[in-house]
């Protein structure tokens, strides 16, 4: 593999705003260059390194909201023996999300279809082992906030619960520092997942994070202890989460603490 194909280099983003959960919103798609570069590299990386444990040279991944597939589009240029099968409700983002992957080629490789991710994977002919997700995960009170599809429930990980509860092999997710994370995590250990290892990275609030509704919300949620961002940042860690047996070593409590919380 040429080392400058990573999914790392990715296009420069077309907002001027901030990084962030709420960079902005370009042509009706959220945009952040930032995240989805870390992202993407993020899961390239543990993908690669424990190539060992999850079986996706031999049985491909799923991927829970494709969003416009830009992130791990890449991902599948980097990794010439990756194979993705995409899912988002948005009829919107698949359109955008097939014009990505033939832009970059990797239309053999990945394919992005509409409808309900959670159904098409009980539905499926077989059940995929290996989930790779960046699901909404803005905290807030309801979903009349700037961008709802961002909306994540009260504490922001309600679709991370969900993942964690559906009993998949081996699960790549994103998790935000003021999403309560350790709830996340909790759930993921009760039914028997290890953090076989993550890449953390410091974010600073975009626009839907500093919407007064969220960031009041995202103050509350860190005065009681479910979940952490300073005054205007936070941390996003991508998490390799597994079963299998192969895989001892646990590193929640270094995953939690990268996420500035106290353990």
């Amino acid at each position: 593999m040429d080392p400058r194909d990573t999914a790392v280099l990715l296009p420069a983003s077309t907002s001027s705003d901030g990084g962030g959960a709420g960079a902005a919103v370009v042509d009706g798609f959220f945009d952040c260059a930032e995240e989805s570069a870390h992202f993407a590299f993020g899961v390239q990386l543990l993908l690669t390194q424990y190539a060992g444990v999850v079986p996706w040279q031999s049985e491909g991944v799923a991927e829970l909201g494709s969003g416009d597939a830009r992130a791990i589009a890449h991902v599948v240029r980097a990794l010439p023996a990756l194979r993705v099968q995409g899912t988002d409700i948005s009829g919107s983002s698949v359109d955008r999300a097939r014009e990505t992957i033939a832009g970059i080629g990797v239309e053999a490789r990945y394919t992005v279809q509409l409808g309900d991710f959670f159904a098409w994977a009980e539905e499926a002919d077989q059940r995929p082992t290996t989930v790779i997700a960046n699901p909404p995960y803005i905290p807030a009170p309801d979903a009349d906030i700037m961008m709802p599809e961002l909306w994540g429930g009260w504490y922001g990980n309600d679709l991370a619960l969900r993942l964690v509860h559906a009993g998949f092999d081996h699960v790549l997710m994103a998790l935000p520092s003021y999403s309560d994370p350790a709830a996340t995590v909790a759930a993921a250990q009760q039914a028997g997942y290890r953090t076989a290892n993550f890449l953390a990275m410091g974010l600073e609030f975009g626009s839907y994070s500093r919407e007064p509704k969220v960031r009041e919300h995202i103050a509350r949620l860190r005065d009681e202890g479910r979940g952490w961002a300073g005054d205007d940042e936070y941390v996003v860690a991508v998490a390799l989460l597994t079963r299998s047996p192969q895989v001892t070593r646990d590193r929640s409590a270094e995953l939690l603490r990268a996420l500035q919380l106290t353990v």
